[in-house]
């Protein structure tokens, strides 16, 4: 048995490191280990992860090397000279490595390319057409830097951006396995995130926030709220092995973590020394012990919800109103307790006159205490009992969030595992922080008088967002740039470690970090910062030197086309449909499934609600995320796994695509929706009716040739397919939402 989880573990783990997005060769090579006898298996992993890097032969007894030391992620951040090839200090590190390799950057794309790249990259919405003509007609110097600020200060870029933050830390608001039940409260972390990206927090106050927020002195309600990053993860509600399934839950955390925030994977190491990584096993279980303390999560109940006040005077008037319903309480339960006192008083005369019985002592019966105390006072006794009830079900209404606890100040021992087995205990070791990367062994502060955690998550917190750590900044400048780009300048944003992708540009890596931290880690300057590069603004059309030299665009000389994600499709609906809900935060609404998709579920339909029009109109991310119940549409657009960090969105192509905007419910009535607008709006001709929903699906004027296209097909649908006018519409209406100029951004 302990082979066998050993092995498991193993697998998991070549599994994890592969996932980049250039590993389509490793997903297959994992498809083939995973049909071979176990021990071959290993042994077939640990051959290709010895054969990447040769030091790994000394890993058995593992020391740490120069080389190892001198990977280039480990190194400080360093402040590079910017080169003189062009005014802005991007395109100057750009610059200089095209001119090396002989190439030249594309122009700068049209302004309406331009309107729609930073729409949808700052807030995943379309601009509307009059936007675009505004823009295009706005000649100041300023215009572009003018459009960027005002999309940052839009509340849709805190939703915008927050969704790629929920992709990494593995949001969802239930637990996934059979009965996959909700997570209480899960939905204000959503919120949280939201908020955080819209008021631009500092990053490394962020990310303190979420890893211990409920240390802080006096934590305000987005402290405690942040701490909901510990219970995104799966939970299985009756695991066969508790204490197995407690480790699991600890190596989630390790896992989420040392990926997220390090882009380190350091979950490798949790039943051997890493295979590819200077990263001993002991180092795993040093990390371990800041989350050992962590009380395991319950799906409820006081370790898992913790109670918000925006102030202390909030916190004592809730306190205040607890002690007078204790007293309202005592006081109800003493005039019951008369009323019992008496009928117990008179039933014992009864019964030494020999009249009757109580049955020694049992409860009175009602029969017994109506006889006793009269229909009156019976009724007064029954009232009594009846506010008694109510008082003990009632508590005094407080916001609640998902948070984490730990289990009081003294963290238990921490012992290595031996193969990752829970049965096998090692040495003991203490917290502690990766040793490749130097630095003193960590000083854990004895508890304060009020402290209700032993204070090792600060400790950590305080190690990862120091502006020492070689990796946390570069690893966050290289998401918002992989957002921006399409990818990263690394390439594996959640492995930046031996077996991950090296930097295109590590001189501008670090440029844009050491940038970040100057401007006192803030993210929207990132964004301006990037946005204002030509890099950013070049077209995307194909040059065919350029695509000798440079097929996969390394070098940035043509600015990357893709895909809407599967959230900005929907809300794009929305939006062109003309019935988008603007409305923030809150529970997770439930839009509507088919049964067919319902039926699949062990219970079909269990867990999912039923939402109003309206609020079924909201944007996706307020959608209730429920592991084992995605909603269709953003399944099939390649929405993010919820069950581990998801780095990057695979963008795939297949025929259940088209057949589900084609065919689905939800296309035909935002199709029809759709034609109401029109016929409202441009009244009845139809020519003006296609030309306002091509205008409103592509934010440009169509051209003729366009217009007589859309017109021809819907007289052929009444000519040809004897359909209404009223239907024909709806078809094209339905055409236009499937056009690949909405769907694709240039």
């Amino acid at each position: 048995m302990a082979d066998s989880h050993s092995r498991l573990l193993r697998l998991r783990c070549f599994r994890n490191v592969h996932r980049v997005p250039s590993a389509g060769r490793s997903f297959l090579l994992l498809a083939g280990l995973l049909a071979t006898p176990p021990s071959f298996a290993q042994s077939a992993a640990d051959g290709i992860e010895n054969s990447k890097n040769p030091t790994t032969e000394s890993r058995k007894g593992f020391s740490l090397s120069d080389k190892d030391r001198s990977h280039w992620s480990f190194q400080p951040v360093q402040s590079p000279a910017v080169p003189t090839d062009a005014a802005h200090p991007i395109d100057a590190f750009l610059q200089a490595r095209l001119k090396s390799q002989g190439l030249k950057s594309n122009p700068i794309t049209g302004k309406r390319e331009r309107i729609r790249r930073a729409y949808y990259d700052l807030t995943g919405l379309p601009p509307s057409p009059k936007e675009v003509e505004d823009f295009e007609a706005d000649a100041s110097p300023k215009a572009w830097e003018n459009l960027i600020d005002r999309l940052l200060d839009s509340p849709h870029y805190g939703e915008k951006w927050g969704r790629h933050w929920l992709d990494l830390v593995r949001f969802a608001e239930s637990n996934s396995y059979e009965r996959d039940g909700a997570k209480p409260h899960a939905w204000r972390y959503r919120d949280y995130i939201i908020r955080s990206f819209n008021a631009d927090k500092p990053y490394d106050r962020f990310l303190r926030e979420q890893l211990a927020g409920d240390e802080f002195p006096d934590p305000n309600p987005d402290a405690i709220t942040a701490t909901g990053y510990y219970r995104l993860g799966v939970w299985d509600d009756e695991p066969a092995d508790r204490e197995l399934a407690r480790l699991d839950s600890l190596d989630d955390l390790v896992t989420t973590t040392s990926q997220v925030f390090l882009g380190l994977t350091v979950d490798c190491a949790r039943c051997h020394n890493h295979k590819l990584d200077p990263i001993p096993q002991s180092d795993y279980y040093r990390l371990l012990s800041f989350f050992n303390n962590v009380n395991p999560y319950k799906n409820g109940g006081p370790t898992d919800e913790l109670e918000l006040f925006n102030s202390p005077a909030e916190r004592e008037s809730h306190q205040n109103r607890i002690e007078e319903l204790n007293r309202q309480r005592a006081d109800a339960k003493g005039r019951v307790t008369e009323f019992e006192t008496r009928i117990r008083e008179e039933l014992a005369r009864e019964t030494a006159n020999g009249l009757a019985s109580t049955g020694g002592k049992n409860k009175p019966t009602e029969e017994q205490a109506r006889r006793v105390l009269g229909t009156e006072i019976f009724a007064t006794y029954t009232e009594a009992k009846k506010s008694l009830e109510s008082l003990q079900q009632q508590s005094p209404p407080v916001e609640k969030a998902l948070a984490v606890t730990e289990a009081g100040t003294n963290a238990p021992e921490t012992f290595i595992l031996l193969r990752g087995n829970p049965n096998l205990k090692g040495d003991r070791v203490e917290p502690g922080f990766l040793q490749v990367l130097g630095g003193p062994e960590p000083t854990i502060p004895p508890p304060g008088k009020n402290a209700k955690s032993s204070g090792r998550r600060t400790v950590l917190a305080n190690w990862i967002a120091s502006r020492d750590n070689p990796l946390t900044a570069r690893v966050m400048v290289n998401r918002i740039w992989q957002h921006h780009f399409g990818r990263g300048i690394v390439t594996s944003p959640n492995n930046f470690g031996f077996q991950g992708d090296k930097p295109t540009h590590p001189q501008l890596l670090d440029w844009l970090a050491r940038e970040f931290i100057h401007s006192g880690w803030s993210m929207k300057a990132m964004h301006r910062l990037i946005m204002t590069s030509a890099a950013y603004q070049l077209s995307s059309q194909g040059q065919s030197e350029a695509l000798k030299v440079d097929p996969a665009n390394d070098l940035i000389w043509r600015f990357n086309m893709r895909r809407l994600t599967a959230e900005e499709i929907r809300d794009s609906f929305l939006v062109i449909t003309g019935t988008l809900n603007p409305k923030m935060y809150g529970p997770g609404v439930y839009v509507e499934i088919p049964k067919e998709v319902l039926a699949g579920q062990s219970v079909p339909g269990n867990g999912w609600g039923h939402s109003s029009e309206e609020e079924q109109a909201r944007r996706s991310i307020y959608i209730f995320a429920k592991r084992s119940l995605i909603t269709p549409i953003l399944e099939s657009f390649d929405l993010a796994e919820t069950d581990r960090s998801s780095p990057v969105r695979f963008t795939t192509l297949q025929p259940t695509q088209a057949l589900g905007t084609l065919n689905s419910q939800f296309l035909n009535r935002e199709a029809g929706i759709l034609a109401d607008r029109l016929k409202r709006e441009a009244g009845a001709e139809t020519r003006a009716q296609v030309r306002l929903a091509l205008y409103l699906a592509t934010s440009r004027t169509p051209t003729e040739k366009e217009i007589r296209r859309g017109t021809t097909l819907i007289e052929t649908l009444q000519s040809q397919d004897h359909s209404s006018p009223e239907t024909a519409l709806k078809y094209f209406c339905l055409m236009v939402l499937n056009l690949n100029e909405l769907l694709y951004l240039d």
